[in-house]
């Protein structure tokens, strides 16, 4: 499913805001019909919510789910439910900022440019804000900073109002001992198996019945969406011989952290801080006698801390400079302190002394020439990546931004969404091509090109999707094996549910289930017992066998028949017995349940203050107009 029922609650974080920031273009269907651009189609507060907002809310939240489901199309979108949610985020959204601004909440500007700063997608090679990838970011999604401040100045007071309503967990123990006594409940039963291998393929299909067969399963054999990426790569290794170190650039490098390669003392100390002077002398002294300080200080409630390396103007920012003075003044074992700190008694241990001799230029210049050529060539590579980035927001084509950069484009053969280029599942699709294809899905024909990032080390390439072939079902001549095949299944598997069904009438009848089985006159397998706890249901549930789940939706001296998830058969099942729990006494239990149901009680809560706040606030929507959009985007308009 692509959306949760927690993700209906509410869902107001700033990833669907921010994500605008990642939208990859237009998307087909998202113009033309329903209401006039400007119309509104939802208003909350005064705020109006118009159909080209609304439009640009749903072409975001579309491609995210994209990124997770290539062949995700549109239709599908809507009718999983994203049309309705990302609208309930909108309204939720308004709603809450109304009624928080009508209680004098505000946010900070400072807050808010926090908020923007903190986004990995306008943050720079150094890590750090870059004005001018946010910039570049915007303009080419077309929203302002105002926007965006505004934006998330909104979903930061929806967070402050729903945040200690969702924290609400508390339930009562009174309140979680009929679920606790619940999970208690035993079930017991039988299940007989039918299997399709059981019914005789009876005559081989004739052409009328496969093409029928063919016509009324053409999903099965159907081949998937391909799309033909055309894609330049670039990659660190590209740029080896330009970003080669020189002797100059390593000496350089050398002189600026010489300190780094000079001979050296390391110093590995251990330290205890004792808030007592008369408890830190007595920790000294017994460490003098020859105890470990680490088994001194857990005598008495203590850790001792361990430096390795220590470095004396680190130390002694950390503490003092007496304590520091005294402790790298000190012989191996010595044992320094106790001396005052800023706030509590210092006592020291030289756990080690070691002398580290020198490295000469000669001995590091492989070490350094690595380090600047790897930085080089993640310059020289950043700097190509910001060059057609330029020309692509200044409209650069495919072709002139791959002719600009001196780069080599290749046209793959048409891929699936994973990356293979063909059905076969045992085939493992190329890890470039994977990635490619992943881009490519993202992007529809005629979409202007995009850069993906390939690595961790800043590889990248420039994509466009070159053509479409959209999914189709191959011919039956291609696939008339399968078909015949298909088709002998398919009777037995209709066999199989008819003899289950007589199964079924005489087990409601009274006749014991290994009886109607056998009355059946076909070799099946053994009827089998089933025995579990409804706490089992909850804990395991889909790993639980289907007749096991079944089971608990059943009344008792009942049978009910359902089909082997994989098709190759019927289940009958029978529950013979319902034995009530008591959790009355099970303090463990009753704590587990609590604290489960807590986990579901604050999101209710946030539920029904979302929906308190739209009364209060008044909202107002033009049912018509959003039924118009929705079947215009699902592909409904006009049946």
């Amino acid at each position: 499913m692509l959306f949760s029922t927690a993700g209906k609650l509410i869902a107001l974080g700033l990833l669907i805001v921010i994500a605008v920031a990642f939208a990859l273009g237009d998307i087909t269907n998202l113009s033309g019909g329903g209401t006039p651009a400007g119309g509104a189609l939802v208003e909350v507060g005064g705020k109006k919510v118009t159909e080209a907002e609304l439009r640009q809310r749903l072409k975001t939240a579309f491609e995210r789910a994209r990124q997770q489901q290539p062949t995700l199309d549109m239709t599908q979108f809507v009718n999983a439910g994203g049309f309705d949610q990302v609208l309930e985020q909108i309204v939720n959204g308004l709603a809450l900022e109304t009624f928080a601004r009508d209680n004098d909440m505000a946010v900070a500007k400072a807050a808010v440019d926090g908020e923007i700063a903190s986004i990995p997608a306008f943050q720079g090679l150094d890590g750090k804000f870059s004005q001018a990838t946010f910039n570049q970011i915007l303009a080419r999604e077309g929203i302002t900073a105002d926007q965006l401040r505004a934006d998330i100045a909104r979903e930061t007071l929806a967070q402050w109002l729903i945040g200690p309503t969702i924290g609400a967990t508390q339930v009562p123990s009174q309140f979680a001992l009929p679920y606790a006594s619940l999970l208690l409940e035993q079930r017991r039963g039988a299940v007989g198996f039918i299997p399709a291998s059981a019914i005789a393929p009876g005559a081989a299909p004739i052409d009328a019945e496969l093409q029928g067969f063919y016509r009324r399963n053409g999903n099965r054999y159907t081949l998937p969406e391909r799309r033909v990426v055309r894609y330049a790569v670039v990659r660190p290794e590209q740029f080896a011989e330009t970003a080669k170190a020189t002797d100059a650039e390593i000496a350089e490098a050398y002189r600026k952290n010489a300190a780094n390669y000079a001979a050296a003392t390391r110093r590995q100390l251990a330290q205890v801080i004792v808030a007592d002077q008369n408890a830190a002398n007595a920790l000294a002294a017994k460490v003098k006698a020859g105890t470990g300080l680490a088994a001194a200080a857990q005598a008495i409630g203590l850790k001792a801390q361990v430096i390795d390396n220590a470095d004396k103007a680190a130390f002694a920012r950390a503490n003092n400079a007496a304590i520091a003075d005294a402790a790298f003044a000190a012989a191996p074992g010595a044992v320094v302190g106790p001396i005052k700190g800023p706030i509590a008694w210092h006592v020291v241990k030289v756990e080690k002394v070691e002398q580290v001799a020198g490295k000469s230029l000669e001995q590091v210049r492989g070490e350094l020439a690595a380090e600047i050529t790897k930085r080089k060539e993640a310059e020289l590579m950043a700097n190509l990546r910001s060059r057609i980035d330029t020309g692509l927001a200044d409209n650069a084509t495919f072709d002139e931004a791959v002719a600009d950069a001196k780069l080599t484009a290749t046209t793959s053969a048409p891929l699936f969404a994973d990356g293979r280029t063909t059905q076969d599942a045992a085939a493992q699709p190329d890890p470039l091509l994977a990635q490619i294809a992943q881009g490519g899905f993202a992007l529809e024909q005629g979409q202007d090109p995009q850069l993906i990032p390939l690595g961790e080390d800043g590889s990248f390439a420039l994509i466009k999707t070159e053509r479409v072939f959209t999914a189709a079902p191959r011919p039956i001549a291609e696939v008339r094996d399968s078909v015949t095949k298909d088709f002998i299944a398919d009777r037995q598997q209709q066999g199989a549910r008819k003899v289950a069904a007589a199964v079924l009438a005489d087990v409601n009848k009274g006749v014991p289930i290994a009886d109607a089985l056998k009355k059946t006159g076909l070799a099946l397998p053994p009827v089998q017992p089933l025995d579990a706890r409804r706490g089992q249901l909850a804990q395991m549930g889909a790993q639980l066998p289907a007749p096991v789940r079944l089971m608990f939706s059943m009344a008792a001296k009942k049978a009910t028949l359902t089909e082997s998830p994989n098709g190759e058969g019927y289940w009958v099942v029978w529950l013979d017995e319902i034995k009530s729990g008591n959790a009355a006494g099970n303090a463990q239990l009753i704590a587990q349940t609590r604290g489960q149901l807590g986990q579901s009680l604050g999101a209710e809560y946030v539920e029904q203050f979302a929906a308190a706040v739209r009364r209060a606030v008044k909202v107002k929507r033009d049912e018509a107009a959003i039924a118009r959009l929705k079947a215009t985007l699902s592909g409904q308009a006009g049946n």
